[in-house]
């Protein structure tokens, strides 16, 4: 999730754990803890692909982690004891502060590594986007009351609310999840379509409008599923590309982003570039994970040595507002393949020339 959400998240349950004798201090301790895990961002792994794959792993392991808030707890205990709560009570603010950092970034589409160093894929439940305001609005009001009126009396219930108000809410984004999946299956039943395997997401910034992945041999089939829909869903046939792929058969960068995504992914020629792109984030159509694979040359295809991002833009306002008409609008059209062909434009030679910008 982004930072924010994780921040008030944190200040949350350290306020509502600890709030009544830490006061407004419990909300900033909780929320540096909350963001702590992050921090594993300015580490540089090499590339690209590493930077994507390695983020999320030993800072969000659910082993490490544990091991961290009893460490932390230690040191509190030592250096500054406090008569009104218990060693286990701080665990369990420190521990929980933590531990649920990676716990909601699983239930985004990136991939969280809970059992590192274990190697299963990485977790994605998938069922709220990255940012999701009616997730953190909760947990926000909560931390601006204990900044303005402190955490006792009235306001002292308010952390606890607000994380029962959000745990319902990720609850509903499971609920439309499963909605969206059952509805696109008896679609695919009813076509006779045998799915190699299927992704499902919520577009940006809402859980009303599902968006659904099919993987099927050299194509994918691309639906949108809304609570309030009618109609079975529409599929989208669109081209994946795997033939290139086997250009990248023995590259190990290859092989660990298809361990990363669990092979969601997307192949085009561009120009003399093979641009691989993460189809499970943002939206049709953009894509802010696309890696520059290798160079046409001398009739074969180059890896690069050094794997860099394929430049993206931020993203066109024009089709996320379509989206958010398709939510209310359930029989208007929304362009799916036109999107998606946009993925195989060429770009300026100076973006190609702009490896290094954050994400």
């Amino acid at each position: 999730m982004d930072s924010i959400t994780q921040a008030v998240l944190g200040a949350t349950i350290q306020g509502a754990l600890l709030g009544r004798w830490q006061g407004r201090r419990a909300l900033l301790y909780g929320a540096l803890l909350g963001t702590l895990p992050d921090l594993d961002v300015v580490i540089d792994y090499g590339d690209a692909v590493a930077d994507m794959t390695y983020h999320r792993g030993f800072s969000h392991s659910l082993l490490v982690l544990s091991a961290v808030a009893l460490l932390l707890t230690w040191l509190v205990r030592w250096r500054h004891p406090h008569p009104g709560y218990s060693a286990r009570r701080l665990l369990l603010a420190i521990g929980l502060t933590l531990l649920t950092h990676p716990l909601l970034d699983s239930f985004t589409s990136y991939g969280t590594q809970l059992f590192w160093p274990l190697m299963p894929t990485p977790t994605a439940w998938s069922s709220i986007f990255i940012i999701d305001p009616l997730y953190t609005l909760p947990l926000l009001t909560a931390v601006l009351l204990g900044l303005l009126f402190g955490l006792a009396d009235k306001t002292s219930k308010a952390p606890a609310i607000a994380l029962a108000l959000s745990t319902l809410y990720l609850g509903f984004t499971l609920a439309g999840k499963y909605m969206a999946e059952q509805r696109l299956e008896a679609e695919l039943t009813r076509q006779g379509i045998h799915a190699q395997a299927l992704f499902s997401s919520p577009t940006p910034l809402n859980s009303l409008l599902w968006r659904i992945l099919v993987l099927d041999g050299d194509y994918y089939h691309e639906a949108l599923v809304g609570w309030f829909d009618q109609q079975p869903p529409q599929l989208a046939r669109i081209p994946r590309g795997t033939r290139l792929a086997q250009a990248l058969s023995d590259v190990p960068a290859h092989q660990r982003l298809l361990w990363f995504t669990d092979g969601v992914l997307r192949y085009d020629q561009i120009d003399q570039h093979l641009v691989v792109t993460d189809l499970r984030l943002g939206m049709t159509g953009f894509h802010p994970f696309r890696f520059d694979f290798a160079h046409w040359e001398n009739g074969a295809w180059q890896v690069q040595q050094k794997i860099q991002r394929w430049p993206v833009g931020r993203g066109d306002l024009d089709h996320l507002w379509l989206l958010w008409a398709r939510i209310w609008q359930p029989e208007l059209e929304v362009p799916l393949v036109a999107w998606a062909s946009e993925l195989t434009k060429t770009v300026p030679e100076t973006a190609l020339q702009r490896t290094d910008d954050p994400y």
